[in-house]
């Protein structure tokens, strides 16, 4: 070994979840061949909405003990694993995966209860206490490499996402973005003419139709999206001239005083200024994908409910 280096840092946590709906059985849909990529997909993009990354943590097992399906986890970064940690503190884990079965599963709102172990320790009864629940995971070492089952889903997720990205990118070309064409049917328009309120994109293998920002998505972005409004606006800034460097950078020390919630407003308003009929809510939601905000982007889609399981 080098003088100075030191093991990568790596830990291990068993994540129980039930549903507290009689008509839900999580570990029966995990257990159907057709529901089982759904409720996956579910998790990975809760977790990756939990850590800012879809490699944030890693999924190892996931193990049907109704009425309990437990997911054994590997953190290979102590900063994921913090994230990840804050997010279920507050329960944001909790509501970003009801929120991504909902969506999965097309069903109602799914009411979970959620437990955090590692070894012996009941991680929810110590939350308050960060280093001491990054402790116990950390003393925890990943025992396997991930299931050949897991393996599969997650080559099955990726095959998916890399396809809607190889068609996102064809698409957002010279300036030119037509981020509606996930729908092969459907023709770019021609240079210069607005696009067609028909057009529709692909969210979350739902189709949406491809509708320009409104003064409510505007708000509501600039309202939630804080820190991450600037790799936002460098991934839209690919396709639209008004963002590109040093823009961003000076809209960010124009509105420092004014906070994120101002200097965000202000990236999307000129990217609609600029870009009129053509600040579609394909192109806004494909650059919250891209940079892991993917709740964000159900929110601006409506995809959100309150309504519970009856």
């Amino acid at each position: 070994k080098m003088a100075g280096s030191s093991p990568p840092w790596t830990g291990s946590a068993y994540l129980f979840l039930q549903s507290t709906c009689k008509a839900i059985a999580l570990p029966s849909l995990y257990e159907s061949s057709q529901k089982k990529p759904c409720v996956f997909k579910a998790l990975k993009l809760a977790l990756a909405d939990s850590t800012g990354s879809l490699n944030g943590v890693d999924m190892l097992k996931v193990h049907c003990s109704h009425p309990h399906l437990i997911v054994q986890l590997r953190f290979c970064q102590r900063e994921n694993c913090r994230r990840f940690l804050q997010s279920y503190h507050e329960g944001v884990f909790q509501k970003s995966l009801q929120s991504h079965l909902q969506l999965s599963l097309a069903t109602a709102m799914v009411p979970l209860e959620v437990e955090l172990k590692a070894g012996g320790e009941h991680l929810d009864k110590i939350l308050s206490h960060e280093d001491r629940c990054l402790e116990c995971i950390y003393r925890e070492k990943p025992d396997r490499l991930p299931d050949e089952e897991i393996t599969e889903l997650e080559e099955r997720l990726k095959s998916l996402s890399l396809q809607q990205q190889h068609v996102s990118t064809n698409n957002n070309v010279d300036g030119k973005d037509c981020s509606s064409l996930r729908l092969p049917s459907q023709p770019c328009p021609p240079q210069g003419s607005s696009l067609p309120t028909q057009l529709t994109f692909i969210f979350q293998g739902q189709h949406f139709d491809d509708r320009t920002i409104t003064p409510d998505d505007h708000q509501k972005f600039a309202k939630s999206v804080s820190k991450k409004w600037k790799q936002v606006g460098r991934s839209l800034q690919r396709s639209c001239r008004a963002l590109r460097d040093p823009a961003i950078d000076n809209l960010a020390l124009e509105y420092d005083r004014e906070g994120l919630y101002e200097q965000a407003y202000q990236m999307l308003l000129r990217f609609i200024q600029s870009e009129g009929k053509k600040a579609t809510m394909a192109r806004l939601i494909a650059a919250l994908e891209e940079n892991g905000l993917v709740s964000l982007a159900e929110e601006l889609l409506g995809l959100h409910s309150s309504e519970d399981c009856s």
